[in-house]
Formats: C-alpha cells, structure tokens, sequence
C-alpha cells in the first residue's frame, strides 16, 4: 500500500509539473512575452536554410552610391532628391527595354519644377498601366497627393500604393500588409500589376503575411540608376520583367534590418522585391495557426513528466535531450517545407518539464536513496555502502547476480527454555545483546548480514561485492563466533545474573547463489537463494547432538587460501534434500555440542561451551583493501 501510495505521489507531482510547463508556455505564447527570441529563432532558420534560387522576373534598379558619382561625373544634378526629368528618363528606358512592370519605391506627393513633372507625367503615361508608384502620406479611404491626386494618377495610368514598412519589436521587418487606410501595399500592388489579377485579402493572416526572404542582402539582380539613366545595360535585361526601382544609398536612409539582412542592412526596395515575389510565388511560407503550436507546446510540457513516471534522471535527462534535437530539427524541416512553427513557447514548456521533472527525480531518489541506504547498512560493512549504492540500478535495486559465495547459518541453543521464564523486555534484551555480538563478527570479516530469524543469523559472503577470499572470511567470522564472540556474552549473561550458558550452531557452505534484491516497491531486502543457502541452513541444523557448534562443508574448505589451524574432518554426512552425502569439516576437540531439548539446549537452559577460542581468530587482514 505504502508503495503504491508512493508511486501516486510521484505520479501526482509529475502531473503538476506537466501542467505548470503546459501553463507557463501558453500563457507565454499568448502574451507574446518572449516575441523577440521568437523573432530571432525565425532569423535563424532562414539562416539555415540559406540562399535560394535568384528570381528572374524580378530585378532592381538601385540608387546606390555609384549613381551619386556617376551623376557627379555627368554633371548632372547629383542632389537627392534627382530633378524628375531623369526619374523620368529612367521610367521611359525601362519601358523600351521591355519591362512587364515598373514600380517605384520613390515618392512624387508635391510639385517640383514645371518643366520636369510634366516629363515625369508624360513617361507614366506612355508606360500607361505599367507602374506602380510609392506613397507614405495616406489620407481618408486611401487617398494621396501623387502627381497631385487621383485624377492624375489616372490619367497617367500609374498604381499608387503604401510603401510603410513596419518593423516588429526587434527593428527588423519580416512581415508585410495587405493595405493600408483602404490603399493596398506596394507588394500587392506590384504583383497584381504584373498578374493583372487582383491578390485576396483572405490570402493574408490577419492582415499581414512574413516575407519569405530568398536570402540575404544583394540575392536580387541588381543594376546601379545611373547606368539605366544612360542606357547602359545588356539587350534583353528587362524584356518581361518586374523592376523595381528605388533607393540602396546609406545616405538615403532606405535600409534596413530585415530576417535575413544580418549585419548588412537590406534596401528598402529589396524588402520590396522579396515581399512581392512571397506573392508571385503563391506565398511559399506561412505562420502555423495558433492551435497547432499550442499543441506543440501542450506536448513537449508533457513527454518529458510522462517519460519520468518511467525512467530515472539521467534517463529522463537523455530523452529531453534529444526530444529538443528532435523537434528543433522537425521545427527547420517545417520551415523549409514553407510553415513557421512556435519554437520558443513549446522549448520553453520543454525546458520547464524538464527541469521540475529532473528536481522531482532528483528529490524521490535522493529520499529513496537514504532509504535503501538504511536498509544496506544494516548487513553491508559501513564503508562498503556506497560502493554497494553504486551498483544499483535506476530503481535503486541490486540486479540478480549468480556468484560463487559462502552461505553462513547460526542458531543460539538454549535460547527457547530460556525465554521462557524471563519478562518479554529482558528476552529482547539478551536477543540484542547476543546479535549485536555475532553481527559484529560478520561485518568484521566482510560479511553481508542478510536476516534475523529470532535468534537466528543468515549471512552471506562474496555478495554483493565480490570477494575472492569469502570462504576464508566466513570460515574465521565462524570461529570468532562460536569462540570470543560467545564468550563474551556468556560472561555478559553471568554479569546479569542469570545462571545459564549458551551454546550456538554454524553452518558454512559455498556455492553458486542467486543475489540481489527482492521484494516489494516498499520494502526491499537483499537476499541469496539456491541450493547453497538450503544447504548451509541444514549443517547448522545439523550440530544439535554433534558434539561440536561448527559445521563447514568440505566446498568451503575447498575455496579456503589460507591454512585453517585446528579444522580436523567430522565426515560424510547425508543432508536432507541433496543426493549422496556432503563432506563435513569442524573445528576440535569435541564436546562443544548441545542436546537434550528441542532447541539443542540441556534440561536447566544452558550447554558447555565448545573450547574454541585459542584457534577461533579471524585471518589478519591489514593487507584487504576492503571489506565485501
């Protein structure tokens, strides 16, 4: 139940998480706190994705600065802006050459000199239903003062349309109108001039559309204003084609930062030329519908809380991880396939899944570490402990291992009658004293203390950390046992009062077992099963009646590197639940057994005590470099 409970705890603070990433990044994609990042993410995905092809219908006609010297040159009128006479000249070599449109990111709101508006209004109308031509002062319903109002712009054929281009908060543009005050844009203007079908306001998203940027600044065939003034330029260059006229000159203040432009602004009329030829192109790239990156962001705050009801930190750690690759790589993919997707709101609900998942993680096993801990070291030496952490897996569990180990069984005699006559709170106590003495025997030696059966010990060595001398460390934790170590608490036992002595059964065999941990979410306990724990539990049982407190099977004795002093053959002896008989080994002389009552003890509760000590000391170990 508590492991359930546990598991419902977990579960719920990982739902919390999922829903305050799913929360942070809605509420942040609605309120448009992070725009910017945003804003530079799309920058940086036309970086990516690079130059495209040049358009060859479109081309521009730059005021650049080789045109201020070019005139100067030509003594002409090198002050902007240009007498209209040579805008005029200009417009008309354009028309001779051939070109399908002639648009004008140029401004003619107010009268100039007589002579050169009238060459300005005679060019328009001879290139009659040809040109577009640029307006910034916008009145009531669209109207303008080009060319003195719109019985001229008429009259002379020409499209007036708004050239605003409206930064985003960063001071780039990226995006362009439909129309503005009732009059359309110059993109739109431009391509329904050069299609003679008109561009629907429903293609826009809420009136506006992102310029899909063929690249960054100078991706359009160019030709400086000077060279067409003079009919300088290549037969057939603007035969069929949209040029685009206006100012690239620094000096003119017609630049700008734009998604592609980087650290070289980008001409106004270049923004321009992209935004029209988004619409000759049957706009390439869109804005994802609000929906769709909601869903984005609902799912990336989501997988990474779901994946760690499964998995440990560094897991949880590694999914995130290349869910982020994964769907930055999917975000570009959309992008060239012509889709702007969200990218920072859902990474921002990725990251804070993540992170609160990852303290989630971090805080549950770090408590479930202190308790697994705990329950190591009740049988593992303490400065094994971490070593034996360490081994675990995601779930703080020791996988099952098949070792060659050494099984220890102890059993007190005489215990039984004993407590039979004693209060509960001093059998406990003698309980205590009697396993506080025999733990510290095992540990001493190395040993994995694996359980307290009343007043019974199983105890493994070899597991979980591997020992090639765990025959010889349970063989001398043996002999510390039933000699010093009994001793010790017979004279407590006599200090107390009591007139009784104790003696005690060991058990030592060694074989294959099967270790690890088992048991419930709750409780784990370490353990080693196999033929090899049943058979040391029946040698302990089997000194009752002896003659002698130890047992050690001749497998033991077999894996012992050490000169064992005083251990003499007992014999073969048949052992319940195996064929054949087992070779047994003990410790002499003799007379250290027990009998007379169930529990191996005599008719007034105490034994005599097998004369053990001198030969029962533990091998010296100062040359380990650790305990098991």
């Amino acid at each position: 139940m508590h492991g359930t409970r546990r598991r419902q705890r977990k579960t719920a603070a990982l739902l919390t998480v999922a829903i305050i990433a799913s929360g942070a990044g809605v509420i942040g994609y609605a309120t448009h706190v992070l725009r910017r990042s945003e804003l530079q993410t799309i920058d940086a995905r036309f970086s990516i994705r690079g130059r495209q092809h040049q358009p060859g219908n479109v081309v521009l006609v730059q005021i650049d600065d080789r045109t201020f010297a070019e005139l100067t040159r030509l003594k002409l009128p090198s002050e902007w802006p240009f007498p209209r006479r040579l805008q005029a000249k200009v417009i008309e070599n354009l028309r001779r050459a051939g070109a399908r449109t002639i648009a004008l990111d140029i401004e003619f709101a107010h009268p100039t000199d007589e002579r050169d508006d009238a060459a300005l209004f005679e060019a328009l109308a001879r290139a009659h239903g040809k040109t577009v031509l640029a307006a910034t002062e916008i009145g009531r319903g669209g109207s303008t003062e080009v060319l003195g109002g719109p019985a001229n712009q008429r009259e002379a054929g020409a499209r007036v349309a708004e050239a605003i281009l409206t930064p985003d908060t960063d001071g780039s543009i990226r995006r362009f109108q439909y129309s503005f005050s009732g009059l359309h844009s110059f993109p739109v203007a431009t391509a329904e001039v050069t299609t003679g079908r008109p561009v629907s306001r429903s293609t826009f998203e809420h009136g506006s559309l992102p310029i899909d940027f063929l690249g960054p600044q100078g991706t359009f065939e160019s030709i400086s204003f000077s060279k067409v003034l003079q009919g300088q330029f290549p037969p057939g260059f603007f035969v069929g084609k949209t040029v685009i006229v206006g100012a690239s000159a620094p000096v003119l203040q017609d630049v700008h930062n734009s998604a592609t432009s980087g650290s070289r602004p980008m001409s106004g009329s270049e923004i321009l030329a992209n935004a029209t030829v988004t619409l000759l192109h049957g706009v390439p790239l869109r804005t994802a519908p609000g929906w769709l990156n909601i869903v984005l962001v609902l799912l990336l705050a989501a997988a990474v809380p779901l994946a760690g009801l499964q998995a440990g930190r560094w897991r949880t750690l590694l999914d995130a991880v290349a869910l982020a690759v994964v769907f930055t790589i999917a975000v570009q993919v959309a992008f060239n396939s012509g889709l702007i997707v969200s990218y920072v709101y859902p990474m921002l609900a990725l990251a804070i899944g993540t992170l609160g998942t990852l303290g989630v993680l971090y805080v549950r096993e770090t408590l479930e570490r202190e308790r697994i801990r705990a329950v190591f070291s009740r049988f593992v030496p303490g400065d094994v402990v971490e070593e034996v952490l360490a081994r675990t897996d995601e779930n703080l569990r020791l996988g099952g291992v098949e070792r060659d180990c050494t099984v220890l069984f102890s059993d007190l005699r005489g215990f039984t009658s004993f407590s039979q006559t004693k209060p509960a709170a001093v059998v406990i106590e003698v309980v205590n004293h009697y396993l506080n003495e025999m733990s510290e025997a095992i540990l001493d030696a190395g040993g994995t203390l694996i359980a307290y059966m009343g007043d019974g010990i199983m105890a493994v060595f070899g597991a979980p950390l591997e020992a090639a001398d765990h025959a010889d460390r349970a063989v001398a934790a043996a002999r510390e046992m039933v000699g010093p170590r009994l001793d010790r608490f017979n004279d407590w036992i006599a200090a107390q009062g009591f007139d009784a002595r104790f003696a005690m059964g060991v058990g030592v065999h060694s074989g294959t077992v099967m270790a690890g941990n088992v048991g419930s979410e709750e409780r784990v306990e370490y353990t080693a099963i196999g033929d090899t724990t049943n058979t040391a539990s029946r040698l302990e049982s089997m000194t009752k009646d002896s003659g002698t407190m130890l047992f050690i099977s001749g497998a033991t004795k077999e894996r012992l590197r050490t000169e064992t002093e005083g251990l003499e053959r007992f014999g073969d002896l048949e052992v319940r639940g195996r064929e054949g008989t087992l070779e047994v080994w003990t410790v002499w002389p003799r007379g250290a057994g027990a009998s007379g009552t169930e529990d191996g003890g005599t008719e007034d509760g105490g034994t005599p005590q097998a004369a053990l000590g001198a030969s029962a000391r533990p091998p010296d170990r100062s040359g380990d470099r650790g305990r098991a």
